[in-house]
Parts: structure tokens; C-alpha cells; sequence
């Protein structure tokens, strides 16, 4: 179960890009609230500090105060620095908390995979998942089990074990993590470098004996 978090946001006039950049360097992140039952949006300003604390928080339900009202909200999405990595807008979504949302889980990944241990690859395509339920119901993370993951076999989404409170919305069809054969490449480049070195010994050696031919000619 998900608890709750309180942050405090400042509600904002909307600005230009030089507004945003210098809000920035205040270590003010800009960002909008989207209600869950109207088109209205409110944009508002949160401090680096805030988020910092917020991302430490055992939760992704928070309470803020915007627009002269106590609101629940989800994290919508966080935009990034390209390079930096630095957050430079986030996107609230408000909720109500006896209505269905869905959200987007990570998924964990536990155990050693039967293959893995045979000498196989591990391969994780999937890092979360998306399910239906009620806010105070969202989990951390959902767990999947590779235990008994053998050579080529795949778990896919409909392969996870859901609590009958949740509903999934990924398509059930897509792979989660698999298990490969080993790549041949190494293998196979050593012995393109032995077959390539054994050519090159043997143009030497013919190379040399067809010197010797001719300087026995000469002498004759």
C-alpha cells in the first residue's frame, strides 16, 4: 500500500524560456498540474529540495496545496537534462482516491535463472509494467520469479503474478526477460586470427622458397 506525502509547490505565471531558465538557476523546478476531471491545468514551482525529498519518500501518492486547494496528485512524468541529468519540469496529474489510475511499476527481478547458471544470458527487456488500480493500493514494485527460467525460454508480462487487486494494461504478450545462448563471437574471431596467421606463415614460407629457386638459377 502506497501512503502519503506532503509537497509544497508555489503556484506560477506561465513564462518564457528565459523564465524557466532563470527559475532554474533559483533551484526552482517549473511544472503543471492536470486535474482528473477537467481539461484546466495550474502551473505551479517546486524547489530541487522538495523533489529531492519526494524521491525519497516510501510513496508515489503526495498532497499539494495549488490553486487555494488540498489535492492528491501522481508524479504524470519528469523531464531531464540531456546531459546533465538535472530535472527541469515535472507534470502532476491529480487523482481522485476512490477511482482506478494506472501506473507504471518497475518490475524486480528475483532469483537465479536455471539457464544463467547453465551459461546462458540474462536478458531484461522489460523494466516496468503497467497496471489498474486504486491509489492507496500502489505497490513499490512488482516481484518475478526467474528461478526455474530455462536456455531460450522468455517470461512474458502475462507471466507475472498480479494480487487480484490489480489489473494489467501492458500487453500480456510482451517479454520481460529472457535467457540466450552465449555469444560465438569471441570464439569465432580467435579463430579467424589463427586461420588468418597460419595464411600469412604460409605465404612467408612460400615466398621464401621461391627466392631460394631463383637465386639457385642464377648460380647455375
Amino acid at each position: 500500500m502506497s501512503n502519503e506525502f506532503n509537497l509544497t509547490v508555489d503556484k506560477r505565471e506561465l513564462s518564457n524560456k528565459g523564465g524557466r531558465k532563470r527559475a532554474l538557476k533559483e533551484g526552482k523546478i517549473p511544472g503543471i498540474y492536470y486535474s482528473h476531471d477537467s481539461k484546466n491545468s495550474i502551473p505551479f514551482y517546486i524547489t530541487k529540495k522538495e523533489i529531492l525529498n519526494a524521491q525519497k519518500a516510501d510513496t508515489q501518492i503526495f498532497n499539494i496545496s495549488v490553486g487555494g486547494k488540498k489535492r492528491n496528485v501522481l508524479f504524470k512524468s519528469v523531464q531531464y537534462h540531456p546531459v546533465t541529468d538535472e530535472i527541469l519540469h515535472i507534470d502532476l496529474y491529480g487523482i481522485k482516491m476512490d477511482q482506478v489510475v494506472t501506473v507504471s511499476i518497475p518490475i524486480l527481478i528475483e532469483g537465479s535463472a536455471k539457464g544463467v547458471v547453465e551459461g546462458g544470458i540474462l536478458v531484461q527487456n522489460l523494466n516496468e509494467v503497467e497496471i489498474g488500480c486504486l491509489p492507496s493500493d500502489i505497490p513499490q514494485n512488482i516481484l518475478l520469479d526467474i528461478t526455474n527460467l530455462d536456455m531460450g525460454e522468455s517470461l512474458r508480462c502475462e507471466n507475472l503474478v498480479l494480487d487480484e487487486k490489480f489489473s494489467l494494461k501492458t500487453p500480456g504478450d510482451q517479454i520481460v526477460v529472457s535467457v540466450t545462448q552465449p555469444t560465438q563471437e569471441t570464439e569465432e574471431s580467435a579463430d579467424d586470427i589463427d586461420s588468418s596467421s597460419s595464411d600469412e606463415q604460409t605465404d612467408a614460407s612460400a615466398s621464401e622458397d621461391s627466392s631460394d629457386s631463383d637465386d639457385g638459377s642464377k648460380e647455375g
